[in-house]
């Protein structure tokens, strides 16, 4: 199936997407910030880069986009439609070192909590998962 846009657009989007402070994961900081919680961002020296680090909690929490994360069993998670030969690879190498860095965590003595794109739009579920994590 042959994309809806142009190639050039395609890539313009494509370009603009950003890999750090997304609008899911400051809805996420806010949450937690307005929870009394202090935090680091993005620690290069922890696997993964966490979006949300508790340095003193040996606690870390990633934001993960339902497409680019590949959440099972969720509508935004879906495949797209076309260039499946880029897109089945790419997303299945994203999943993949979501998993290893998830296991160097553990073994370097952290735990993480993985919050979704689509658990955002309800508000009070949320913030019951971060306040059970964090205590």
């Amino acid at each position: 199936m042959a994309d809806k846009i142009s190639r050039e657009r395609r890539s313009a989007n494509m370009r603009s997407i950003c890999s750090k402070n997304t609008t899911l994961e400051m809805v996420v900081r806010r949450l937690v910030h307005g929870m009394g919680y202090r935090y680091r961002l993005h620690r290069a020296d922890l696997p993964g880069k966490p979006d949300i680090v508790f340095v003193s909690r040996h606690k870390v929490i990633f934001v993960h986009g339902c497409f680019w994360h590949q959440h099972r069993n969720c509508k935004i998670g879906h495949l797209p439609k076309s260039n499946l030969g880029y897109w089945v690879p790419k997303l299945n190498a994203n999943r993949k070192r979501d998993a290893v860095n998830k296991r160097a965590l553990r073994r370097l003595g952290w735990e993480y909590l993985v919050v979704w794109e689509c658990e955002i739009f309800n508000k009070g579920k949320l913030v019951d998962r971060l306040k059970g994590f964090l205590k």
